[in-house]
């Protein structure tokens, strides 16, 4: 009995890193990439949400004699370094970047990646503001299965802008204005851009939402045609109508693919397009395309990352 103890106690020892690890829902070191480098600030404290660590990338010839613009992007965990990612794909946003960089095409910009926050993303993600105009018994249950009791988006925004930017903007040699301040993400990470970008239109210059997912609900409470619902995506479009900023100094990208989840955002989509040609953009700052045969994954975003970032970032800010 003494012996079967002790083993256990030394599985229990070899074990526990392990499972320490793998309900971390970030990476517990750097990205490896293969152009620039990956600086992880440690821990930005925060008093709103977890706090977490965030890699910063910065190009091959970033100097503090210049100055960057700064993308923000959602999901940091899935930009950079397959190796570390859950499906062994990544956006690989440093190669187009920096590509484009190399072209003359975009102005010169480091890359701010912040991770998701795993159980609580949909927490995080979801904006607030969308969830208090559905209907209050839509509203509890989403609350409930997909946030866990935490409604965390108007805190995660706060987070970003209150907390993490003053800390980015002391650090490294930033445009801390509007027109040097950007937002990127995919999917519920496309959503919290969009709305962030309307949350604080005093604080960044323009958002790329790729793959937004309109609907809003977690692909685990089914297929995409038991995703689809009226008042989630209702309340979005309600919201963007009266809170997208107004044209003048802002660019607005968005797409989808054709194919699975993304096979359903199409209608969504239009009427959000609909919003911006009401509101008066120009198709210099509204742009939306559509991938026809590309699904909802990193590979399909890392296939077309560089006509977002050409879009957004590109020299006449």
């Amino acid at each position: 009995m003494r012996r079967l103890l002790c083993l256990l106690i030394g599985l229990t020892m070899l074990l526990t890193p392990v499972l320490s690890r793998a309900e971390s829902p970030w990476p517990v070191t750097p990205p490896a990439v293969s152009v620039g480098r990956v600086e992880r600030l440690a821990s930005v404290t925060s008093k709103f949400v977890d706090a977490r660590p965030i890699d910063v990338w910065l190009p091959a010839d970033y100097t503090p004699a210049k100055r960057y613009a700064v993308l923000y992007m959602q999901d940091g965990q899935n930009l950079f370094d397959a190796g570390q990612t859950w499906n062994k794909a990544s956006w690989n946003v440093h190669e187009a970047l920096s590509k484009l960089m190399q072209q003359g095409r975009v102005q010169d910009t480091i890359v701010v990646g912040i991770p998701n926050n795993g159980k609580y993303r949909y927490s995080e993600y979801y904006p607030e503001k969308y969830l208090a105009l559905v209907p209050a018994d839509v509203r509890e249950d989403y609350v409930r299965r997909a946030q866990w009791g935490r409604t965390l988006g108007d805190d995660y925004l706060r987070y970003i802008v209150e907390e993490l930017k003053p800390v980015i903007d002391r650090t490294y040699s930033t445009r801390s204005e509007p027109a040097g301040t950007f937002l990127m993400g995919s999917s519920m990470g496309g959503m919290i851009s969009l709305y962030a970008l309307c949350e604080y239109p005093s604080v960044f210059g323009g958002v790329a939402a790729l793959s937004t997912h309109w609907v809003g609900r977690p692909s685990a409470w089914g297929t995409p045609e038991q995703l689809q619902n009226a008042s989630l995506p209702l309340a979005a479009l309600t919201y963007l109508r009266k809170n997208l900023p107004h044209p003048g100094s802002h660019r607005l990208y968005m797409d989808h693919g054709t194919t699975g989840l993304d096979a359903i955002y199409g209608i969504h989509q239009a009427v959000v397009d609909e919003i911006g040609r009401e509101l008066g953009y120009p198709a210099t700052s509204w742009q939306t395309r559509v991938f026809e045969g590309t699904g909802h994954s990193e590979a399909d975003w890392s296939a077309r990352v560089e006509i977002p970032l050409a879009f957004l970032l590109s020299k006449d800010r």
